[in-house]
């Protein structure tokens, strides 16, 4: 089926995020992992794998419309260099895939592609959860220092 080429577009664009997402998140996971911060390495994994799954989706959409995914541009990740900095970094990635995403939903009903707004609208709710959780751990680190954040994200050491 022949998609509209504004949605392909707008669907890349959309992929171009997600695919930023997969690789920041997943470097940040395994920094945390480096740093003993087992909690914050699943976390973060765990939304580098979403992402993966969402991008997955997208590139199958993409596809389905007769586009060609873009698999090749690539904006910058964002690397932290602190727990603080990582979260702010994965933070300000959300913010700025929320635009993107809500740009591409409004495309899409003009088009009428409601098939493609609704898994937009998946990712963003995904977004949306993300960024909230994101904006907890921020709170958090306020609340009781990085210290103690730091300490309550190494996970038990017990064995099980």
């Amino acid at each position: 089926m022949k998609g509209d080429k504004d949605v392909i577009r707008a669907l890349n664009k959309v992929l171009g995020q997600s695919l930023i997402a997969i690789n920041q998140y997943f470097l940040h996971a395994r920094i945390a992992r480096y740093w003993g911060l087992e909690l914050l390495n699943d976390s973060l994994y765990h939304q580098s794998i979403a992402e993966m799954k969402w991008s997955d989706d997208l590139i199958e959409r993409i596809l389905l419309l007769e586009g060609l995914p873009n698999l090749q541009d690539l904006g910058k990740v964002l690397v932290g260099e602190d727990v603080p900095e990582i979260i702010d970094s994965n933070l300000r990635l959300e913010k700025q895939k929320f635009a993107i995403i809500t740009e591409a939903i409004t495309l899409c009903e003009e088009r009428h592609d409601y098939v493609s707004r609704q898994l937009l609208v998946t990712l963003k709710d995904g977004n949306e959860e993300y960024e909230d959780w994101l904006e907890t751990q921020e709170d958090l680190i306020k609340e009781v220092g990085i210290q103690n954040y730091i300490q309550s994200q190494m996970g038990d050491d017990k064995a099980p």
